[in-house]
């Protein structure tokens, strides 16, 4: 078989890619565009592969990892879907109290790439909890084609409420300690920055290349925020300078960083969208900001 190279690959692909991902257009359109680039030896189930998630390989933190402790909790959300479930996780040993994280997914539901990322997270030294806004269906599917069709079915301001009584879940844990945060990805980064327009007792918002909330709800913000942009990411960049302006305009305190050269989605080390440096370093500048807020 051959290898595909990332370099080797037009930026159109990752763009269609994008596009299929954020249900711009529908598996049949994203086939028969991608054929477009099935030249020079390559094929559509070659390009597919490649550009797809691999989630069974690229695993950091195992489920099973002796250093930690997870499992998965189920918790109210009275104005949201009512009942929701999340993956709770922290160190084995350490403090009796932690600050607190919640992860929140792409736009596809609580997949094991995001189980991951919340493992990373509470080996850093946090307790997580990464809630699945699809539980009231069913749950994570088990692959990300259905988990789109899933999470299309709920709105998004419902789910906005569910992941804001994760917070209040987390912060009320006996092994917390009352200080808690959040991250997301995508979907993740709109709520994480709507999280922190809702949440007054939120004390810090870090949205990687996430949706901005409108400027009339950017006065309510009271958590510090560190944003991570693509800066091949027109669509979600598009919304960052009239953001910008607003919290400027408010005195807000905000960090922003964009990446040169990497796609949406550049944290996610399951596609080729990855970039290890950007990646690294954004992630790095999460811990420390997590660290330096609720510690």
């Amino acid at each position: 078989m051959k290898e595909i190279k990332k370099e080797a690959i037009d930026q159109e692909v990752f763009d269609l890619y994008d596009d299929y991902a954020h249900n711009r257009i529908d598996r049949r359109q994203f086939l028969d565009r991608l054929s477009t680039y099935a030249v020079g030896g390559l094929t559509v189930a070659s390009l597919l592969r490649f550009i797809m998630p691999n989630y069974q390989d690229k695993i950091q933190v195992g489920a099973d990892d002796p250093r930690l402790k997870s499992k998965y909790i189920k918790y109210k959300s009275p104005k949201g879907a009512g009942k929701m479930r999340g993956l709770l996780s922290r160190p084995a040993d350490g403090p009796k109290k932690l600050p607190g994280i919640v992860v929140v997914h792409e736009n596809r539901g609580l997949n094991p790439h995001i189980e991951d990322v919340a493992r990373r997270a509470a080996l850093a030294g946090f307790i997580s909890l990464a809630p699945d806004a699809l539980y009231p269906l069913g749950g994570y599917p088990g692959n990300d084609d259905d988990g789109r069709a899933l999470q299309r079915k709920r709105g998004r301001n419902e789910m906005l409420e569910d992941f804001i009584a994760a917070f209040y879940r987390l912060k009320n844990h006996n092994k917390c300690n009352g200080k808690v945060g959040v991250v997301g990805f995508c979907f993740g980064g709109w709520i994480s920055n709507m999280m922190a327009v809702r949440v007054p007792d939120l004390l810090a918002a870090v949205p990687f290349y996430g949706g901005q909330p409108a400027a009339e709800e950017v006065p309510q913000i009271q958590a510090p925020l560190l944003l991570h942009f693509a800066g091949l990411d027109e669509r979600v960049n598009a919304g960052w300078p009239a953001y910008e302006a607003a919290l400027k305009e408010h005195n807000k305190e905000y960090t922003a960083y964009n990446y040169p050269e990497v796609n949406h989605g550049f944290h996610n080390d399951t596609t080729p969208r990855y970039d290890k440096a950007s990646a690294e370093l954004a992630w790095q500048r999460t811990i420390d900001f997590f660290s330096e807020k609720l510690r």
